[in-house]
């Protein structure tokens, strides 16, 4: 495929003037310039419509083309410039929430091509057996399963990108989904690891830590190919600015108890977060009975909760506005008794909320 037009037709349509004034919105969020009566929301002027018809594309077909992949973000970036909403401009390399389970050996399960959605993975079969296996080998070859067409990715934008000054520098590259050591431990392990926190504990939080220490392998080498400014104070993602340079997720954390959490979890996002210089952090479900473990991480500057209406968000408020911990992209459409874009409860400063943007593949 050629992306020349496609290119062509993104870098005719950045304004400089435009990026530089949605990263001064958001920069002036984070450091306390916004107002504290109502919710951040970004804005840009926007651009030209496209020039070119972008054609349609499918997950499925981009997980196997480099070009169908560059298509499918730049894509979403193309719909970011015709909107109000001031998102980040940014593509990644999206394989989905097996990338890093597949390292391991998992098996990737595609979906059926009519759903165009991303794939996920299976887990290992052979439960505590497998899990002492993997420990006796040590950490994977980070160009097992989807990592080198991951890495390869990102070496990629980095190429078409080149002779393009405005695509170069207002279309950030993020880092890849990797989850969280938690969650990647639950994708490798199945349900069986439920049993095995209570009855081989030691062998779980071994196994957590060989993630944890691939993830920050993996994570260096995405930074080495696609060259991520090492002094960058904050960092794109899912179209939002945050402070850090991740993006942790922890699912799997809502099916653990309050202090299952401080034991699995806790320890391992410390660990990254102190290694990346911080961060943010993602989660689905309901978080209300965790949320107070998570507001001690040191370097956790902000969170993203899907599902508002399953939590208690008083208690959410407690232990993130009212500390300086930021919600990012906190929806408006939910319905919890205590709501700070409807009700009047004070957000000092630190809630973000506007439209969803147009992208793909969310987690």
């Amino acid at each position: 495929m050629n992306l020349t037009p496609y290119l062509d037709d993104l870098e005719q349509r950045i304004c400089p003037q435009t990026e530089e004034d949605v990263c001064r919105q958001w920069l002036d969020f984070w450091e306390g310039e916004h107002s504290v009566s109502t919710p951040f929301t970004a804005t840009r002027v926007p651009a030209a419509p496209p020039a070119v018809e972008w054609p349609p594309y499918t997950v499925n077909a981009a997980l196997d083309d480099f070009d169908q992949m560059a298509l499918q973000q730049l894509s979403v970036v193309s719909s970011l410039l015709s909107e109000t909403a001031g998102w980040v401009l940014n593509v990644r390399a999206n394989y989905g929430t097996g990338l890093l389970p597949s390292l391991f050996g998992a098996e990737m399960f595609i979906m059926d091509p009519a759903l165009n959605t991303l794939p996920t993975s299976r887990f290992l079969p052979g439960g505590a057996t497998t899990i002492r296996r993997l420990l006796d080998v040590g950490g994977p070859d980070l160009h097992n399963g989807y990592g080198d067409r991951c890495l390869q990715m990102g070496s990629f934008y980095k190429q078409i990108f080149a002779g393009y000054p405005k695509i170069s520098k207002y279309i950030h590259i993020y880092h890849p989904d990797l989850q969280g050591p938690l969650d990647v431990c639950d994708l490798l392990w199945g349900s069986d690891l439920f049993v095995e926190l209570v009855d081989q504990p030691d062998l779980v939080k071994a196994f957590l830590q060989l993630i944890t220490e691939t993830y920050i392998r993996f994570l260096r080498e995405w930074d080495r190919m696609v060259d991520t400014p090492a002094s960058s104070a904050y960092a794109p993602h899912w179209g939002l600015w945050h402070r850090g340079h991740i993006m942790l997720r922890n699912d799997s954390a809502m099916n653990l108890s309050p202090d299952m959490v401080a034991e699995f979890s806790v320890p391992y996002d410390q660990q990254l977060l102190t290694e990346f210089g911080g961060g943010a952090m993602h989660y689905c479900g309901r978080g209300d009975h965790f949320i107070h473990h998570l507001a001690h991480l040191q370097g956790l500057f902000a969170i993203n909760l899907s599902q508002p209406h399953l939590n208690d968000m008083e208690l959410i408020f407690r232990h993130t506005i009212d500390r300086g911990i930021k919600l990012l992209n906190l929806r408006h459409e939910w319905g919890a008794p205590v709501n700070p874009l409807t009700s009047g409860r004070p957000n000092l400063g630190h809630i973000h909320s506007q439209k969803p943007p147009p992208l793909t593949e969310k987690c």
